[in-house]
């Protein structure tokens, strides 16, 4: 199903300007809840924050400032469209709410605003950096209605102690996080006053970000997130087969060479461009061996790392 994001969208607003994706939780009169057709709406969004090169960072906020999210609208559990959520297929196939889960490499802010239950979860623990305003608060309560937290659960086992994290779990409805405490444990990383001031917050940010260059930023992101899945020593192994992936890249260049002539670096979005090395190019045709120089050798692939 191809679904067009100039449209209307079901429970989601979709901006772009500046290099910045703005994506808004918008059924503020069902707390923002997801239904069973906002999934394939996020994922097209995702894949387009993935796959346009004009687009260099994504925030993810919400309508209104009681709820960021209330989780899946329970109401929706039985509707046709259920059966595209509640689907006995593999993760990758059946799960596309987060940008984790859609494999985007670009900054992602989450901005955080009343309260945020269950699924609204896959937004902040998968999200690279989550601002809060004083009157968020955190909840889990797929237990109370006799379904199984599992997957933003397991999310928040990375970014909370263990206590913690079963706490929300296990408790349900009767345990709320407050932002403040969400903060002190690391699941929320810059706290605000009011919702106002947490979207500035997100926003400046997001701008500085647009300063850097996006294929670095996308592989050092990659190399940070897939440190959560290895040991200490695999992961400086692939982070190291990522540095070296970004030697062959234009912006490689390009940002030593912009301080050295003190302007602006002119950065290349494309994360598949190639900058060939005089050296090694001139090598190449003497011996016929050494064109592939540093960059290639024992790199991945750039399809790999995107």
């Amino acid at each position: 199903m191809t679904i067009d994001l100039s449209a209307p969208l079901e429970g989601v607003l979709y901006q772009k300007k500046g290099g910045v994706a703005r994506i808004t939780l918008n059924r503020p009169e069902r707390g923002n809840s997801l239904t069973p057709g906002m999934q394939a709406v996020f994922r097209a969004i995702w894949a387009e924050i993935r796959d346009d090169d004009q687009i260099r960072v994504a925030i993810v906020g919400a309508s209104g400032e009681r709820h960021f999210c209330t989780g899946f609208d329970v109401g929706e559990a039985n509707a046709a469209a259920a059966a595209d959520v509640f689907n006995n297929r593999p993760l990758a196939e059946a799960v596309h709410w987060s940008p984790h889960q859609n494999r985007v490499w670009k900054p992602v802010i989450c901005v955080v605003n009343g309260l945020c239950v269950g699924g609204g979860l896959h937004f902040v623990v998968d999200a690279d950096i989550v601002v809060a305003s004083e009157n968020a608060a955190f909840m889990d309560a797929h237990v109370n209605v006799g379904m199984v937290g599992a997957l933003e659960n397991v999310g928040l086992a990375k970014r909370l102690p263990l206590g913690s994290a079963l706490r929300m779990t296990l408790m349900g409805r009767r345990y709320r996080m407050p932002a403040r405490r969400a903060y002190e444990l690391g699941l929320v990383d810059e706290l605000a006053e009011t919702p106002a001031d947490a979207l500035a917050i997100a926003e400046e940010m997001a701008e500085v970000m647009l300063q850097n260059s996006p294929q670095a930023m996308a592989l050092s992101k990659q190399a940070v997130w897939g440190s959560l899945e290895r040991s200490y020593g695999d992961a400086l192994e692939y982070a190291w087969s990522l540095l070296r992936l970004h030697w062959a890249h234009p912006d490689f260049s390009e940002g030593p060479r912009a301080f050295a002539e003190k302007r602006d670096p002119r950065w290349q979005a494309d994360p598949n461009a190639r900058e060939i090395d005089a050296g090694d190019a001139s090598a190449s045709g003497a011996n016929g061996t050494a064109g592939a120089g540093r960059a290639s050798e024992g790199t991945p692939k750039a399809e790999e790392a995107k």
